[in-house]
């Protein structure tokens, strides 16, 4: 490609939407552009890195023994409704109507549309196991996307599904899935971490993250250094450990005047005591969706366009419990009551206080009726806790799981910080950010029991069949090698991602010899087996180099001042220093950095 006859155009200035590196230098670099909130078109040296990162998949996969397929992103919502999931996934999911009024969503992942692939073709044992892929467009409804391609909402993905007789199967189909992922990151050039994470709205009964370790990441994980544990934040367990009391004797539960202490740090300080010995509420109203109360969604075009608003009409009222100190994990607490994530929300105090009897700032677990109550399982083995009294300005001392007050449930319901014991070997935890890149899942036999995807054995019983799903973020692994890949002048490609290998940056464009010798190094990369671009723009030098360095192309071959001499200067764009060399050495020189991937 030569630079002066196609469409390139860099920014000097930093975009005021973009936040962190990978956004800027991606919107600097010309790479991607912003067609509306969320929602980005890809430039030519953007494109190709993506179709870089494609390609590495698909050897990986197909490597893998899977086989890609490609299926339209628009799905119909009665797959959506087998499975159970058109209200559970929320409103992140695009729905929309045709012209005859049948409802069908742009997809957000693909598990009802492979399952129904499986259980109309899939017959007998014989036929499995079996992996298809695809790598799509997909989409979610952000409620704010940011972070460029981080949380946008269109992206492209790969989505595997594994279909096998057993969970033994299974098992080794994600492993085999597993090594694969590995294999992928590694090649991008990504610094990266497996972690135990939540299924989510995807479900099955384990799941595990790749993600790429960077400052701005939107995953926090916590890991151990003493057993190698590693977990995202929401998912990881907390280790309980036996309070320290000893036979600290229960104390009489009183009540206590405490005017204007609504928080945990005004009520310790008011009494005198540690946060830790203090009983946090935290108030939630779960919400009926339409489909549970019946209720008919309006046409958007009857709304003005808008999309139709949810129900308001609250199913039940939950109070969460847990030491004045920590803090509460939602990820913990959604999976203990069973709701979707996007039913449940902080409550209005004073409509929950009427149903209820809480009073904001002052409730605890001992005076609270027609709700549920969730307590963490930390509470139950402490004593003489301090708590809200239900009443505006007292609290209550004394406070003592199953004398004074019982739950609906226990669990753990706390968020893990750095610190914090290992859930396996009681070691200090540490922490990290990063991104999430891909995630694997044991599905088992969630949605082929919900649709009916089955097969015949050997003694020709009917068996359900056993599932995994595995996703890669192609577009936020972009994103992801930019963020670990970049200083204060731009982009630093690795080779096996960069939209080129090479750069040959010609110093004066308007002299003859030099445009001659130029475009020979140019010709002779190409047939190395390098992609080369060529900078022949009638451009300053120092703007050509300040492009190359925010475009990131691993090398940069420039014919200048000596050229004249036979000599051009070679340099890569993660090193400071060039060096000087003969044209056929520098041709060779990157031929050598592009077939060792160094």
């Amino acid at each position: 490609m030569r630079l002066s006859q196609v469409h390139v155009k860099t920014l000097r200035e930093v975009p005021g939407e973009a936040e962190i590196p990978s956004h800027i230098w991606l919107l600097r670099a010309g790479m991607i552009r912003k067609m509306v909130s969320g929602v980005y078109g890809y430039m030519n040296m953007g494109w190709r890195t993506v179709r870089k990162i494609e390609q590495i998949v698909r050897e990986e996969m197909d490597a893998a023994g899977a086989m890609e397929i490609l299926m339209s992103p628009l799905q119909s919502a009665d797959l959506w409704r087998e499975s159970g999931r058109w209200s559970v996934y929320g409103p992140e999911m695009w729905r929309v109507r045709d012209r005859h009024a049948r409802e069908f969503c742009l997809g957000p992942t693909a598990e009802e549309v492979f399952t129904d692939i499986v259980r109309d073709e899939i017959t007998s044992h014989k036929q499995l196991p079996i992996n298809l892929y695809q790598i799509q467009t997909k989409y979610r409804d952000e409620a704010r996307p940011r972070y460029g391609l981080m949380r946008s909402r269109e992206f492209i993905m790969k989505d595997a599904y594994s279909f096998d007789k057993d969970s033994e199967g299974l098992a080794e189909s994600y492993r085999v899935m597993f090594g694969a992922y590995e294999r992928i990151f590694t090649r991008c050039g990504l610094d990266f971490r497996a972690v135990y994470a939540d299924s989510g709205a995807i479900g099955g009964n384990e799941s595990q993250e790749f993600v790429a370790l960077c400052e701005y990441g939107e995953s926090d994980i916590v890991h151990c250094g003493v057993c190698g544990f590693a977990a995202t934040a929401d998912q990881a367990g907390f280790r309980d450990e036996p309070a320290a009391l000893g036979d600290e004797p229960l104390e009489e539960m009183k009540e206590v005047n405490t005017p204007g202490a609504m928080t945990i740090e005004d009520v310790a300080a008011f009494l005198g005591v540690g946060k830790d010995r203090t009983i946090k509420a935290l108030l939630f109203a779960v919400y009926k969706d339409d489909e549970e109360i019946g209720r008919e969604t309006d046409d958007a075009d009857d709304v003005g366009g808008k999309a139709p608003a949810r129900s308001y009409e609250v199913s039940e009222y939950v109070c969460a419990f847990i030491r004045g100190d920590r803090e509460l994990n939602m990820t913990k607490l959604v999976n203990a009551l069973g709701v979707a994530e996007h039913l449940i929300e902080f409550a209005d105090e004073s409509l929950m206080s009427e149903a209820t009897g809480c009073v904001g700032g002052f409730t605890g677990p001992t005076c609270l009726h027609d709700c549920r109550i969730a307590v963490d399982s930390e509470l139950t083995g402490l004593k003489n806790l301090v708590a809200g009294a239900c009443r505006k300005d007292y609290h209550l001392t004394g406070v003592n799981y199953g004398r004074d007050y019982t739950a609906d449930i226990v669990t753990d319901l706390k968020l893990v910080r750095e610190g914090d014991p290992c859930p396996v070997c009681g070691a200090a935890l540490g922490s990290a950010r990063g991104i999430e890149v891909g995630q694997v899942f044991k599905l088992g036999t969630k949605y082929s029991e919900a649709m009916g995807a089955t097969y015949r054995d050997e003694n020709m019983e009917e068996q359900l069949i056993v599932m995994g799903c595995y996703g890669i973020g192609i577009t936020r692994t972009m994103s992801a090698i930019v963020e670990q890949n970049h200083d204060d002048k731009g982009i630093i490609w690795p080779i096996s991602v960069a939209p080129y290998h090479a750069i040959v940056t010609l110093a004066k464009p308007d002299d003859a010899v030099a445009l001659e010798m130029a475009e020979g190094i140019y010709k002779d990369l190409l047939v190395a087996g390098v992609e080369a671009v060529l900078d022949d723009r009638d451009e300053r030098a120092g703007v050509k180099f300040k492009d190359a360095d925010i475009f990131g192309i691993p090398i940069r071959i420039t014919v200048g001042r000596k050229y004249a001499d036979g000599i051009v200067e070679y340099k890569l764009r993660a090193q400071s220093e060039a060096s000087e060399m003969t044209p056929d050495e520098a041709v060779s020189h990157a031929a050598a950095a592009v077939h060792t991937g160094a």
